[in-house]
């Protein structure tokens, strides 16, 4: 008996490593082909779920479905996509004032005996700026035919360089799903009997 033979009938006698209730889900992932991508709450949540639609179906991961019925697995959740102007608005100002004043007319020897002196200083400084904001942020979760959450996730952006605050979360969320979905089929290999 060679010697690989043996350590194989050993391995396959061995208990196999237990899966933690995360791994077990994860492992769920392996078996989804097709998702459906239900409405979102959120007020503004229906952009964010066309921009995951599209970048989910470029990802070429999983088919995409409007039928629920016909999807393996649900992904589900809510979105905000909110663009707002901040407003700073500060005033600055320093003031001063000096009067000096005595006297007055006298009637009986026609004088005038005014003296007066007056000064001031003021400086005022003020400023506004208003800058455009644009931010997004996602919680969502993939949920199979059973009702179980197998994968779920919470992404936000202040937008990227070159895309929005929307497309960048649906971005963040999909590359997240394609990195957990690898691990998905690593793990599956590894729990695999050899």
């Amino acid at each position: 008996m060679s010697r690989p033979w043996i350590l194989l009938c050993l391995a396959t006698l061995l208990p196999a490593a237990e899966l933690t209730p995360q791994e077990e889900a994860l492992l769920g992932l392996v078996k989804v082909r097709r998702i459906h991508v239900e409405r979102m709450s959120g007020e503004t949540a229906n952009h964010v779920r066309d921009m995951i639609i599209s970048s989910l179906q470029r990802s070429g991961l999983f088919v995409i479905t409007e039928n629920p019925e016909r999807a393996d697995a649900t992904l589900k959740g809510s979105a905000e996509d909110l663009i707002y102007t901040d407003t700073f608005q500060y005033s600055d100002g320093v003031s001063a004032r000096v009067g000096v004043g005595s006297g007055g007319y006298n009637s009986s020897s026609r004088t005038n005996n005014r003296r007066q002196a007056n000064a001031s200083v003021s400086e005022q400084e003020s400023a506004r700026t208003a800058e455009r904001k644009h931010e997004s942020a996602a919680a969502v979760r993939l949920v199979n035919r059973d009702g179980d959450v197998i994968w779920s996730t919470t992404k936000e952006s202040l937008g990227a360089k070159f895309r929005g605050a929307s497309a960048d979360v649906a971005d963040k969320i999909v590359k997240q799903l394609t990195e957990d979905f690898e691990r998905a089929k690593r793990l599956k290999a590894g729990a695999a009997p050899q």
